[in-house]
């Protein structure tokens, strides 16, 4: 199968913030969260998080803010982290009355004079890992904010099957199957998505690692690893290879990967 050349890197240098996108990004999402974050990730963090009434949770790589309602329904007092001030801003203006959103690198939280060690039962990444470098300080950040015993959900890009720009679908004439091409794994690195809008004036960065780079930075910090769900994708695709895309991307081949690690 063809695909586009792109310049791929090793990550060495932090990830920035997504200003340049804030406005697209929102209205594509729309306030409530994209229709995966809708039907897959937030049901599944959720599911994993159990939040409890009175609990503090830090969603960090917070974006526009599309978890907080969900949990402040819960009774969850919510703290969002963004590097990004317009998704900050973005993120106040819509759910502001839900959350206390902060302007913050959540890759350094402990330089941040606004929040304190051992704060919270919980912290999330929602769809923001893969677009967070380096991963060691955010990982390292989350277990400074959790308090012993406290949890930390990921709900992410599966890293096995979902390499950006290195991985795709394909179709198996002689056997009627529709099947996952990987073409680069165990490589760390840092992928230039499309242009956003169309239009050339701004572009993200999606940082793809190996799972083991996860469990292992996960230990690294104290959390231990209690659960995980691997969640396929929950639609269909139309013309002839449609029931073949039913078997792979529905039924087999996870689209978003869950993680809950607990801090010793």
């Amino acid at each position: 199968m063809a695909h586009t050349a792109v310049k791929i890197r090793t990550p060495r240098t932090s990830s920035k913030s997504w200003d340049a996108v804030a406005r697209w990004y929102s209205g594509w999402a729309g306030p409530n969260g994209s229709r995966y974050h809708r039907r897959l990730a937030i049901p599944a963090l959720l599911e994993l998080l159990a939040p409890g009434r009175g609990e503090r949770v830090l969603d960090l790589g917070s974006g526009h803010g599309v978890l907080a309602p969900h949990l402040a329904q819960r009774g969850v007092l919510v703290t969002g982290v963004d590097l990004s001030p317009r998704l900050i801003s973005i993120a106040r203006r819509l759910h502001g009355h839900f959350a206390r959103f902060i302007v913050a690198d959540v890759t350094r939280l402990e330089s941040l004079n606004v929040l304190s060690a051992a704060a919270f039962d919980a912290a999330t990444f929602l769809l923001s890992i893969q677009d967070i470098d380096p991963l060691e300080g955010a990982l390292k950040s989350a277990a400074w904010a959790l308090r012993t015993g406290g949890r930390l959900v990921i709900v992410m890009t599966h890293p096995c099957f979902r390499v950006p720009r290195q991985s795709g679908w394909g179709w198996d004439e002689k056997r009627a199957l529709r099947f996952r091409r990987v073409d680069r794994y165990l490589s760390r690195l840092a992928v230039p998505m499309q242009p956003y809008d169309g239009r050339r004036r701004g572009a993200t960065r999606s940082y793809h690692r190996p799972l083991e780079a996860y469990v292992e930075g996960l230990a690294a910090n104290g959390l231990v690893i209690d659960a995980i769900r691997e969640l396929p994708a929950a639609e269909l695709e139309a013309g002839p290879h449609a029931r073949g895309f039913r078997t792979a991307a529905c039924r087999e081949i996870p689209l978003f990967m869950g993680l809950r690690a607990v801090k010793r």
